[in-house]
């Protein structure tokens, strides 16, 4: 809840930020992290994001901020790719107990700042490449505003009460030492409750990348069709998949259930084939080219479901040395009818 989140978050010295829309929509931001924390319809103080547990009260808040671990706090992060390359300083042993998230990138140290009605998040920041053994210095930039309802305009849905929130995101990259920088893009990740169903609309049938996981799951875990693919995300453990930029529509969307209702998450973004998307697969550094993934986490790390979006990189052969992202997240709560009528209506007939 929103204002339970405000009191802790305050209580151990982690001050948030409110930020309103012309709609009505509030989002949560916690500049520790740089995070988008939650966002919630008007009049509602039900978050669409998940949030980590700990917060749940000042005493587990504290002990958790106060340890070594890295502190993922949930909602919506920015981080920096390829991940092999600067995620694993034991490279080439790239086993998941050498797993490291540098601390310089999350928690980072961003500056929250409010000029009329825009709010921006700043971190500049040095990253080890421990792939290339170099070393690069960025500064990543986050501002927000306003998303209206997509589907204001245009045939009506007929649904019934829905609650709508959404936003628009501003990201950009810059690196500070361009001579030798190695690549790096923005890598952009929202968390949401577990056990829904994630939706990729595709041009074509892909074959999704399997990053980990999926092994002993049910049959059903993951499928796709010449225009969608559907994962669902319920089982423990941790499981990833990718699928390449040329065949992704630049939405993903996600469905859960929450109490008696259900709620839709849906990014839209960006995606140019053409770009240098340097994400890869931990153990095939040569296999570029992904611009969605998604990731269903249920282990020591919390219960949660990603749903993640590369943009292309800037630095190495590029000869690029700045980039910036605008994407939108729509959110809706409703009866599950509603919510499947305007899943249809935004990601796939298919649904």
């Amino acid at each position: 809840m929103l204002q339970d989140l405000i009191t802790t978050l305050h209580a151990v010295g982690k001050p948030t930020e409110l930020f309103q829309t012309d709609d009505g929509t509030r989002l949560l931001i916690l500049p520790y992290g740089g995070r988008i924390l939650g966002m919630f319809a008007p009049g509602s103080e039900e978050n669409f994001f998940w949030t980590n547990s700990v917060l749940n009260s000042v005493e587990s808040a504290r002990a958790y901020y106060a340890s070594d671990d890295w502190q993922n706090s949930g909602g919506d992060r920015t981080w920096l790719a390829p991940e092999v390359d600067f995620f694993f300083p034991n490279f080439p042993n790239v086993d998941i107990a050498g797993y490291w998230q540098p601390r310089s990138l999350d928690p980072g140290h961003y500056e929250l700042t409010r000029m009329g009605q825009a709010v921006t998040l700043t971190n500049r920041l040095h990253l080890d490449a421990f792939r290339s053994r170099k070393r690069v210095e960025v500064e990543i930039s986050k501002s927000v505003g306003a998303a209206p309802n997509p589907l204001r305009y245009g045939p009506k849905i007929q649904v019934g009460a829905v609650d709508y929130a959404g936003h628009t995101l501003e990201t950009s990259l810059t690196i500070l030492d361009a001579d030798a920088a190695p690549l790096v893009g923005l890598w952009s990740l929202t968390q949401m409750p577990h056990r829904g169903e994630l939706f990729i609309p595709t041009y074509s049938k892909p074959e999704p990348r399997i990053y980990f996981g999926l092994v002993d799951t049910p049959p059903d875990e993951l499928s796709m069709s010449d225009r969608l693919v559907r994962f669902r995300m319920r089982a423990p453990g941790e499981h990833k998949i990718g699928i390449r930029a040329a065949l992704t529509a630049g939405r993903i969307g996600y469905m859960y259930p929450t109490g008696s209702r259900y709620a839709l998450i849906v990014r839209n973004f960006f995606v140019n084939p053409s770009g240098e998307y340097a994400d890869v697969p931990w153990t095939e550094p040569d296999d570029r080219g992904y611009s969605t993934q998604a990731c269903s986490v249920n282990s020591r790390w919390g219960e949660f479901s990603e749903m993640e979006y590369h943009i292309p990189a800037i630095g190495g052969s590029t000869g690029l040395h700045h980039i910036e992202d605008r994407s939108q997240l729509w959110a809706f709560r409703g009866s599950r009818e509603d919510i499947e009528s305007i899943a249809r209506a935004l990601l796939s007939s298919e649904i």
